[in-house]
C-alpha cells in the first residue's frame, strides 16, 4: 500500500513596489519562501529574467533539490552496502532551453565526489550511484534526464571515476 507524504511551503511576493505589475519593469521578482520552523529563503528570478542575482532562483533550487536527493539516496545505499563514506560534495549543473516566454530543463548532471575509506569498495561505491539515481524521489518526478558523473576518492586520491554522464548506467 503506497504511503502518502505531504509538504507545505509558503511563497510570498515582496516586489510590488509602488506600481505593482503595471509594466514588466515596474516590479521586482523578489519573494520569500517559508517553511514553518526553518529559516526563510530569499528568492528572485534568474538575472536573465530581471531577477536579483543576490537571491536564489527557482532553477538553482530545483538543481539543489536534485543534488540533495541523490546525495541522501546515495548515503543510504552506501550504509546499506557497508561502504563507509567520510565526505561527499557535488557541483551539479543543469541546462535549460527557452523559447518565447516558455522554457524547460533539458537535463541535469550531478558530479558527486565521494570519499570512502576502502579502495577495494570503489567499484561498489560507483555502482551505488545507479540505485541512488533510481531511489531519488525528485529525479523520478522530473521530465528530463538526471545524469551522474561520480568520482570516488580514498586518502585524497581518485580511485574510480565515471567519465561520461549517464542516467541509467555507469
Amino acid at each position: 500500500m503506497p504511503m502518502r507524504h505531504a509538504y507545505a511551503v509558503d511563497v510570498e511576493w515582496t516586489g510590488a513596489g509602488a506600481e505593482g505589475t503595471s509594466t514588466h519593469r515596474s516590479y521586482t521578482r523578489d519573494h520569500v519562501v517559508r517553511v514553518e520552523g526553518l529559516p526563510d529563503i530569499l528568492g528572485s528570478a534568474d538575472p536573465t529574467f530581471r531577477g536579483d542575482r543576490g537571491r536564489h532562483n527557482p532553477e538553482q533550487l530545483l538543481l539543489a533539490a536534485l543534488a540533495q536527493c541523490h546525495m541522501l539516496s546515495y548515503l543510504h545505499q552506501a550504509a546499506s552496502r557497508g561502504i563507509v563514506v567520510t565526505a561527499y560534495r557535488d557541483a551539479a549543473t543543469g541546462e535549460m532551453e527557452t523559447s518565447g516566454t516558455g522554457g524547460r530543463f533539458t537535463r541535469a548532471v550531478l558530479h558527486p565526489v565521494v570519499t570512502i575509506t576502502d579502495a577495494g569498495r570503489a567499484a561498489d561505491a560507483l555502482d551505488a550511484h545507479l540505485q541512488a539515481g533510481r531511489d531519488c524521489f525528485i529525479a523520478a518526478s522530473v521530465a528530463f534526464p538526471v545524469l551522474h558523473e561520480p568520482t570516488i576518492v580514498v586518502d585524497g586520491e581518485v580511485v574510480a571515476r565515471h567519465g561520461a554522464a549517464t542516467g541509467g548506467e555507469l
